[in-house]
């Protein structure tokens, strides 16, 4: 009795190349098929399974393309619009006097590229603030950045603080109503120490309604120099004791 031969079943692997000359290296060179790689080694049959299941990728559409072009052009507007925003605001200060006009333009550098300030150990008290460059007189140095809370508040918090253990507070009065409170929140600028004959000097300026605490430098100030300002305390029976140094110092903070 004849048997019929079975069909040759189509997911099988395919058979393993027969080498003439008995050994893979006395055959010399071929090209091995990716089915054949496929049937014996398995990041091949992997990589296979995942071609198959992975879908023809999907050229970008014209309306992506259009959109990105929307979203490119939609920036520049804004950047257009914000530098008319302060062409109107220097117009306005320029209305206002020169000062203000120029106080708008140097804070605007300022923010732009601020200076290279360091801090490090002071022998005035504690940490201090340090010029990494040279910064001319008249310049802006820095900005005294915190939160702005009321008057009230202030004297509140001053209290907590010294409850709390806090040596140094740094409260900035901006006017009557407002305070700077750089306690916790703040940059560097409440790093800068007391100094009856300083190199800087703190200004309140107005940028775009908005009052801001300024430090500018009252002169020439070279690199590695300690930045300083006087910070003008009210006189009190409760004297804090100076240690700037300084030649011209009141032995006083207050």
């Amino acid at each position: 009795e004849s048997s019929s031969a079975s069909a040759p079943d189509p997911d099988a692997p395919p058979p393993f190349r027969v080498h003439v000359t008995g050994s893979a290296r006395t055959e010399g060179y071929y090209k091995i098929s990716h089915a054949e790689k496929s049937a014996y080694v398995a990041q091949y049959a992997s990589r296979s399974t995942v071609n198959e299941a992975t879908p023809e990728k999907e050229q970008p559409s014209q309306q992506n393309v259009t959109s990105s072009r929307s979203n490119r052009a939609n920036a520049r507007r804004r950047a257009q619009g914000l530098e008319e925003i302060n062409q109107v605001h220097l117009a306005m200060a320029l209305s206002k006097g020169e000062s203000a006009a120029t106080d708008l333009f140097k804070f605007n550098q300022l923010q732009t590229r601020k200076k290279h300030l360091r801090f490090a150990r002071s022998p005035i008290h504690d940490w201090g603030l340090y010029a990494m460059e040279r910064i001319m007189r008249g310049e802006m140095v820095i900005e005294y950045v915190g939160e702005i809370i009321r008057a009230q508040v202030a004297d509140k918090r001053e209290k907590a603080y010294e409850r709390q253990g806090i040596g140094s507070s740094y409260l900035f009065r901006i006017d009557e109503d407002l305070v700077v409170d750089a306690t916790k929140k703040g940059n560097l600028g409440r790093l800068i120490n007391h100094s009856c004959e300083p190199n800087c000097t703190a200004r309140i300026i107005t940028i775009n309604g908005e009052k801001k605490i300024v430090i500018y430098a009252k002169q020439d100030i070279e690199l590695g120099s300690e930045i300083t300002y006087d910070y003008h305390f009210p006189i009190e029976q409760d004297k804090i004791p100076c240690l700037c140094g300084s030649a011209k110092c009141r032995g006083f903070l207050n």
